[in-house]
């Protein structure tokens, strides 16, 4: 009897400590998974020798130096690029914060026929790709006279069935006496949107906020299409002019997709607790 509870016990505690191990093994792999591509990016652009398609691959730069970099500033206008991308993402996540947002916040919170038709149409959406909307997209853009400008790029992207759902789960979680006690003391609707439900899923907003620009920034297909004039390019789009003119030259395509990625990271770094607070509260 007692050879078997310490039997049970040694068990029991070769579980605890195996476990987590394996966990935090599993969450490495998958780590190293994900950031290995990026670093061979950058040891390829800090690199100025060594074969860049060596097998096994280097996994140090070799004769670092920051001539690449300094190569795609010369050759593309890399900060012309930077400028034009800063400002359609910003006009991105704004419209698509107030869009999705007003859009949410019925479908939550109001009731009216069709109200589960609609939702059921804005589920529907998510089963088709982005790119089968290019050509509607393109065809509305050039009767409205908006092609080869910023509007047509960030119009067809203020809308997406993902935003919309993720902020009704955030106004759904929303206290219905809280709304109820701000219209008995005379607060209208608008107000009770913008004053009291809006600073309220602040973590949702962010998170969507977040998702948006790291949408908008990487965006090169859309912008490419509907934008004819090269300065005008946003720097994901503007930095495969690379391809065309160093076509055998790898070191500085990889320079120029890491100052395209850096900002976004960068950026995602400072913002992630943000993400990470509306990401927990919509899988509650």
């Amino acid at each position: 009897m007692k050879h078997a509870l310490f039997s049970n016990a040694r068990l029991h505690l070769l579980q605890r400590v195996l476990s987590p191990l394996l966990h935090y093994l599993l969450l490495t792999l998958i780590a190293v998974i994900c950031v290995f591509p990026f670093w061979w990016t950058l040891v390829v652009a800090l690199s100025t020798k060594g074969n860049t398609f060596a097998f096994p691959p280097a996994f140090w730069p070799q004769g670092v130096a920051l001539d690449n970099f300094a190569e795609v500033f010369r050759v593309i206008p890399i900060l012309a690029f930077y400028k034009n991308s800063i400002l359609i993402t910003l006009l991105t996540v704004a419209g698509k914060l107030v869009i999705c947002s007003m859009a949410a916040y019925p479908l939550s919170r109001m009731q009216f026929r069709g109200r589960r038709l609609i939702i059921g149409v804005v589920l529907l959406t998510m089963v088709l790709p982005s790119e089968v909307n290019f050509l509607v997209n393109f065809i509305s853009m050039t009767r409205l006279g908006l092609v080869d400008t910023y509007t047509a790029v960030v119009l067809p992207n203020l809308v997406t069935a993902v935003s919309i759902l993720l902020l009704k789960q955030a106004f759904d979680e929303v206290p219905q006496d809280l709304l109820d006690a701000a219209r008995v003391d005379g607060a209208s609707e608008w107000t009770v949107f913008f004053r009291i439900v809006l600073p309220l899923i602040a973590p949702w907003l962010a998170t969507v906020g977040i998702l948006t620009a790291v949408e908008a920034w990487n965006e090169y297909i859309w912008p490419s299409i509907v934008i004819a004039k090269p300065e005008d390019f946003p720097l994901s789009a503007g930095v495969l002019y690379l391809r065309g003119t160093y076509g055998s030259s790898t070191r500085v395509i990889a320079a120029g997709t890491i100052l395209t990625v850096a900002p976004i990271l960068v950026a995602f770094l400072f913002t992630q607790r943000f993400f990470m607070r509306g990401m927990d509260g919509a899988v509650k």
